[in-house]
């Protein structure tokens, strides 16, 4: 073989887990733990109640402090979560949107307080607003304000910490919310171009400096199992990125028109039926994107095999770091350029993928650009999921366990207690008081002054960055900042892209049920009325739409307002509409509290009478405690058959309003 092509191992991606839970001194001692296994960056989980800006003693946050990641609360918890890193050094990249300006404000003040460097720091902060909006619903602001602050901490970083990254535009969730590889393609590109066009217009950046700031927006991508399309879709990135740099920003330097990106490999596509068969879908989507030198990724994250059951073990986590350091030590892959060039099969599929991404991106131009595309990308991903969806449900795509080949032996690998990490209950009523005592010991008037002046900057145009950072060395917490910024800018309830009414057919299923619908509907006197409802702050959405539409393609009167209510405000939507079922999606783990705290607001109503349904990732003794509390039907990601449960629930509306009422 000619030589030629082979060279000394080029250095390999960075390693990275997506962790932290509990509280800033667990996920603490976590990260250190992941590093000395040989983890080379963080990728920090934040709870829900910091992802949206509030308190840890909001309503809103009842039930979800430390589930699906750490809180911080204020500059303390800051110095817990990194105590004994050096910061100069660590790679640190944090999963925030909404509040990305705060999260990075907080990392400063530590700095800062630490004496380190802050040119030195190196990480980058999630910070895609849009991509909140369709499909993962931690946003805050309205689309104006929240492009503002990004473009604010884009015109900030490149001088004060130019070795962060200020942006990572996410078209991770897009692919969990259904989205094909072209409009994962030409949403992702939209939403920066959307974010570069209102840097331009801000005049924070000189001319000459926007190539620098053309060159730290970095992007973070999902890789499904269909390997030769991911592969694909990636080399397409590559080339349109710098299509649109060169052409649309006139960009000429090959380091700033570079496509940086991290991955986390595909989370919708784990089974709860057979778990341990993630473990291959993991790996051929880690190979998607690390065996294309020219398309390689810059930092990876696994998930773990059992994350579809559950919150994963430190054991778990290290297993998928174990598959990343195999990869890149033990094969040959790093020593060779990229064996893809040349193939006309891969030449073929990328230059398809770049025609169809084009297209679209053509289509949003001319509707004004990301943000006013946002109800039409919305619709048109839902869309994509419901038939992502059928296709599994008739046996046209296969997911192996699920849909096909379902015999299993038992596995031995998730048995007995402690399968799955848990949350201790107590964390959150000791983040409370923890929170309560922070406020008693801080200088009040400096917090004070230092929110007016936050406020202040927001209403003038002023960046937000430096005001931030002195809110957070005053001792400001996460919750007084959002409220800070909600009172200027204002919130916002993003579209949901259920269309009314969604008509199919020569679906047999579909029909029959329809038939029982109205059926029942006749004998109830009125449509059959199902209130759908996510409690919590949950924002991952996509089940919940597929429920609702097809509860209306069989003849249901859904009532779905999207995300985010209090169990309060679900049972008076259920009184309003005069609901026959109420149904409660809840992925955060936060199913217990949240279930309970509905069924008592249904009861001060006078609607106990009312059936309730729960779906959600809930494992088999949370299902069980459910059941104990008068919950009618769970159904976990194993009920695939959504045409199924629609009929379930129409049984479950017979029995109790018909057959015992």
């Amino acid at each position: 073989m000619d030589k030629a092509y082979q060279h000394a191992p080029d250095r390999p991606w960075i390693f990275r887990t997506y962790a932290g839970h509990s509280t800033a001194t667990k996920s603490n001692e976590l990260y250190r733990g992941n590093l000395a296994k040989g983890q080379t960056g963080l990728s920090i989980a934040f709870d829900l109640p910091t992802q949206t800006a509030y308190d840890a003693d909001h309503i809103l946050s009842k039930g979800e402090v430390g589930k699906v990641g750490v809180p911080v609360k204020h500059l303390g918890d800051m110095r817990l979560l990194f105590d004994q890193l050096p910061l100069e050094e660590m790679n640190t990249s944090m999963t925030i949107n909404a509040p990305a300006a705060w999260m990075l404000a907080l990392y400063v003040a530590l700095a800062d307080e630490r004496g380190d460097d802050r040119k030195k720091l190196r990480g980058t902060t999630q910070n895609d607003i849009v991509k909140e909006y369709l499909s993962r619903g931690t946003y805050v602001f309205p689309p104006e304000p929240s492009l503002r602050l990004i473009s604010d901490m884009v015109s900030w970083c490149y001088t004060e910490v130019p070795k962060w990254n200020p942006m990572n535009v996410c078209s991770y969730h897009l692919q969990e919310a259904g989205a094909t590889p072209e409009q994962e393609l030409a949403y992702a590109l939209a939403t920066a171009i959307s974010v570069l066009d209102t840097v331009k217009a801000g005049g924070q950046v000189p001319e000459s400096d926007f190539e620098t700031v053309f060159g730290r927006i970095s992007f973070f991508v999902n890789a499904g199992v269909r390997f030769v399309t991911e592969l694909c879709k990636m080399r397409a990135f590559v080339e349109l990125w710098e299509e649109i740099g060169r052409e649309r920003y006139g960009v000429t330097s090959p380091k700033a028109l570079l496509f940086r990106y991290g991955v986390q490999v595909n989370s919708l596509g784990l089974t709860e039926p057979q778990p341990e068969n993630n473990v291959y879908r993991i790996l051929i989507e880690a190979m998607a994107v690390t065996l294309s030198k020219k398309a390689r990724c810059r930092a990876l994250q696994l998930p773990a095999w059992n994350e579809a059951l559950g919150l994963p073990r430190p054991w778990d986590q290290q297993w998928s770091l174990r598959l990343q350091q195999i990869l890149a030590y033990e094969t040959d892959l790093l020593e060779y350029e990229d064996i893809f060039d040349g193939s006309h099969v891969i030449e073929s599929k990328t230059e398809e993928l770049k025609a169809l991404a084009r297209d679209t991106l053509a289509d949003i131009d001319q509707r004004g650009g990301a943000t006013k595309s946002i109800d039409f990308m919305k619709e048109s991903l839902v869309d994509a999921h419901i038939e992502r969806i059928k296709a599994i449900e008739s046996g046209e795509l296969t997911v192996v366990g699920v849909n096909r080949y379902t015999e299993s032996e038992d596995s031995p690998l998730g048995a007995g207690d402690g399968s799955i990490q848990t949350v201790d209950p107590a964390e959150e009523s000791a983040q409370v008081r923890d929170l309560k005592e922070w406020r008693s010991q801080r200088d009040q008037s400096a917090v004070d002054e230092a929110l007016a002046n936050l406020k202040q900057a927001a209403r003038d145009g002023t960046n937000i960055m430096e005001p931030s950072i002195a809110c957070a060395k005053a001792g400001v917490t996460t919750g007084e900042w959002g409220t800070a910024m909600r009172e200027v800018f204002g919130e916002f309830r993003a579209p949901t892209g259920v269309a009314m009414v969604i008509k199919t057919e020569g679906e047999e299923d579909v029909a029959a049920v329809r038939k029982e619908v109205e059926r029942v509907s006749e004998a109830l006197g009125r449509q059959l009325t199902y209130v759908l409802g996510k409690p919590g702050l949950d924002g991952h959405s996509n089940g919940a739409e597929q429920i609702a539409a097809r509860g209306r393609e069989v003849g249901m009167n859904v009532v779905y307002e999207g995300i985010r209510f209090t169990p309060s405000e679900i049972a008076a939507q259920a009184k309003e509409n005069n609901a026959h079922v109420v149904g409660l999606s809840i992925l955060s783990g936060s199913h217990l509290d949240l279930v309970r705290e509905t069924i008592a607001e249904l009861r001060k109503v006078g609607l106990d009478n009312v059936p309730v349904v729960v779906g959600g990732i809930i494992p088999p003794e949370d299902s069980r405690a459910l059941r104990q509390m008068g919950i009618a039907r769970v159904y976990t990601p194993k009920d695939f058959k959504i045409t199924e449960i629609m009929g379930d629930v129409v049984g479950i509306v017979d029995k109790a309003w018909l057959v015992e009422g």
